[in-house]
């Protein structure tokens, strides 16, 4: 019988890993997601929590290009229209 050790962010109960930094990113993007989203909610006004959640993730699990973009490179922002990452 083989022994599997399996990882999973407190945050995101179902979404299993098999190697611990992975996890650990995952979490760490959750918990960006999370502040963006009290941030957005309580900041712009109308914003529907669901929609300001959803923008939340795509903007933590882009942060590096929104990094470099808040840095003075906007050019950055064209990163996006590459489908690199198809979500989760």
């Amino acid at each position: 019988m083989a022994v599997e050790i399996l990882y999973r962010s407190t945050r995101d109960l179902e979404t299993t890993f098999l190697d611990r930094k992975l996890a650990d990113a995952h979490d760490q993007m959750l918990e960006l997601a999370e502040v963006l989203t009290q941030v957005l909610v309580k900041h712009v006004p109308g914003l529907d929590e669901n929609l300001a959640e959803e923008a939340s993730i795509f903007m933590a699990k882009n942060r590096t290009v929104f990094a470099a973009a808040f840095k003075n490179n906007a050019a950055a922002l064209a990163d996006l229209d590459t489908p690199a990452d198809s979500g989760e």
